[in-house]
């Protein structure tokens, strides 16, 4: 993953509700899954492996958000099994199949979130967090971000 993507999801996750967070953790799941398809056909072994253990990185705290009293939370969890287990297959077996298996039950899960994502009426998950500015500033085409107040208690309520 890029440093301006990483970037780009840092600065979602510090404005979002937990419907949209659940929405990040989807993508940064599909991002993986395609870095580690990449690493594959080019034989990159050790970046395959990193791409593969941030995947699951992402898929555990999936499982880990889930409130297993409600529906459909224990039908998520045995989606995201199945996820871990193709994942461990595709891993030993060097097998870009099962990454794509594991896609094609997280995309429309991505899908279903992002629909509802911006009916959640909660604010940010992450209270007294920087706030950021963008847009177009006097360099052409150039956008920027500037942080408000960047060393006021960032983080850490009084």
């Amino acid at each position: 993953m890029t440093k301006e993507c990483k970037q780009q999801f840092t600065l979602r996750i510090t404005q979002a509700n937990p419907t949209q967070l659940v929405v990040i953790l989807y993508e940064m799941c599909l991002e993986y899954l395609k870095e580690a398809e990449e690493m594959l056909e080019k034989k990159n072994i050790p970046a395959f492996r990193e791409a593969v253990r941030k995947t699951r990185g992402c898929l555990t705290e999936l499982m880990q958000s889930l409130n297993l009293e409600y529906e459909p939370a224990p039908v998520l969890l045995q989606l995201y099994l199945f996820c871990v287990r193709r994942l461990a297959y595709g891993d030993f077996h060097r097998d870009a199949s099962a990454l794509g298996e594991i896609e094609r039950v997280i995309r429309p899960l991505h899908d279903a979130y992002a629909g509802i994502q911006d009916q959640n009426p909660a604010g940010p998950v992450m209270g007294n967090s920087q706030t950021v500015y963008a847009g177009l500033t006097y360099g052409r085409n150039s956008l920027t971000e500037n942080t408000g107040d960047p060393g006021a208690n960032r983080g850490v309520l009084a």
